[in-house]
């Protein structure tokens, strides 16, 4: 089976391997560089706990799939390319920004832990004063670039073909069957065709995904200061330990494909970080960036088949398409090859009545 993947973020490389390992030939079409879009922009937390708690089962379920998953995917691609991803286990504190809040996370505890005031600031002695919060053990993060590195070569050492600043401009079908799609520099034949371009997917097809933009910055410590072992979430902003610095984010807007970076959005992040831990006032901004979430009208992923025959989209990940990726790179894997079908809750046709209104 001969399949054309476009795009080559964690999506697109995560199905493409699978796809090899089950004897496909693949070929991944990327506009720009791979792992260049929100692959790249993430801050890497496989955040279960943090992300989803008023997320519809589904896509709970999806996401706790996929934390099972991420122990032995890192250890798989570590052994396949010699790279190391950087998944820490480390957990995540949740901290509560008023009692009402507080009790809400007393609600969700099962299996987790409620910590004081006084034990969240001996689990994060940077804190400031705070209520408490929730700890949750099971939290973990992974350097996103490293992952999509490693993915990249995991991809080309089992026999990928991946064609970087080449963008699809046309989706040919053949008999109501996408049969091929077309670039500036060719045509690539396929059995089947998969649209895994993040926010960029809407622009091909029908496929309501919208692209929403989120600043993040990345702070150095001063000589002698230590990093928060956890990460740590509160005042509207999460805080992430990477490699000697903390990235602090994210904003949330709706503004088309605009990736400029804002005095604003930096100001916001940096203020709300130093709310949780005034020590920070002390670091200096070492980075920032923007990246573009894909995110679909609903709010859910669109995982499956469109109503093209042949046409398979993953999209619409939102703030969770680096968890999400080993769940998503097995079971599209599965489901281009006919092995499993689509579930109702991320089938991309449950629009189509919105699309041709």
């Amino acid at each position: 089976m001969k399949v054309v993947i476009i795009g080559a973020g964690v999506a697109g490389l995560g199905i493409g391997w699978r796809l090899l390992q089950a004897g496909c030939s693949v070929t991944i079409l990327e506009r720009a560089q791979p792992g260049g879009g929100a692959s790249w922009a993430a801050a890497g937390m496989l955040a279960v706990t943090a992300e989803l708690e008023n997320s519809p089962e589904p896509e709970r379920a999806l996401a706790l799939r996929a934390s099972a998953l991420w122990p032995a995917f890192a250890a798989e691609l570590e052994e396949a390319t010699g790279r190391a991803v950087f998944l820490n286990q480390g957990g995540a504190l949740l901290l509560a920004g008023d009692a009402a809040e507080l009790e809400v996370m007393r609600g969700r505890a099962e299996g987790l832990r409620i910590v004081d005031s006084a034990e969240a600031k001996a689990l994060v002695p940077l804190l400031g004063s705070s209520l408490g919060g929730l700890w949750s053990p099971r939290e973990a993060h992974v350097d996103n670039r490293a992952l999509t590195e490693a993915m990249t070569i995991a991809f080309l050492k089992a026999g990928g073909v991946l064609n970087p600043n080449e963008a699809a401009v046309r989706i040919e079908t053949r008999g109501g069957r996408a049969s091929a799609v077309l670039t500036p520099y060719g045509r690539h034949e396929a059995d089947a065709v998969l649209i895994a371009a993040g926010a960029w997917s809407g622009l091909l097809e029908e496929v309501p995904i919208v692209p929403v933009k989120g600043e993040v910055i990345a702070l150095s410590p001063p000589r002698g200061a230590a990093l928060p072992g956890p990460v740590v979430w509160g005042e509207h902003v999460y805080c992430v330990p990477r490699h000697g610095r903390l990235l602090i984010g994210a904003t949330v807007e709706e503004a088309g494909f605009d990736t400029s970076m804002t005095e604003a959005g930096r100001h916001h992040l940096r203020a709300c970080a130093e709310k949780l831990m005034p020590p920070l006032k002390s670091w200096s901004l070492s980075d920032h960036w923007a990246g573009l979430r894909p995110k679909s009208p609903d709010g859910l992923p669109l995982l499956g088949e469109t109503a093209t025959a042949g046409l398979f989209v993953a999209g619409g990940q939102y703030r969770n398409g680096i968890l999400f990726a080993p769940a998503i790179a097995g079971e599209m894997a599965d489901l281009i090859i006919g092995k499993v079908t689509v579930d109702p809750a991320f089938d991309p046709r449950r629009f189509l009545g919105d699309l041709h209104e």
